[in-house]
């Protein structure tokens, strides 16, 4: 057997707002209820499940793996809506996109906080 991740779960503190925005801004089929989650359904198979935490968490970073044409279109929406995004994690480069390993990449965050990251190269699989 082949070891997969399955899911992972998205701490937000309105559990519908977020999984509206992972949907609107990447692209994902409308979240399904299962339990206490809204299941965002990548992909590949795996899924984003956003639960309500009115509490403190851990903003987390998630990064998608995009076609060139993927990324236009989802900067697009980045750039229509006017959400703030940089080059580098930690808020580095502001308004700009970064050109690692020969493609493209841009971070932005999510209504949490969590760091979210569209890149059109794996790290590490072309020329830094």
């Amino acid at each position: 057997m082949t070891v997969k991740l399955n899911h992972t779960i998205v701490h937000a503190t309105d559990r519908e707002a977020t999984a509206s925005f992972l949907v609107s801004v990447l692209g994902f089929a409308e979240p399904q209820e299962f339990g206490p989650f809204l299941v965002v359904q990548t992909d590949n198979e795996v899924s984003l499940d956003v639960l309500h935490n009115p509490g403190e968490f851990t903003r987390q970073h998630y990064a998608f793996l995009v076609e060139e044409d993927e990324f236009d279109v989802i900067f697009g929406r980045i750039r229509e809506r006017g959400l703030p995004y940089w080059a580098g994690p930690g808020h580095r480069g502001p308004g700009e996109i970064n050109t690692n390993d020969g493609g493209r990449g841009v971070y932005f965050d999510d209504p949490d906080g969590h760091a979210l990251e569209i890149l059109t190269r794996p790290y590490g699989s072309g020329d830094a």
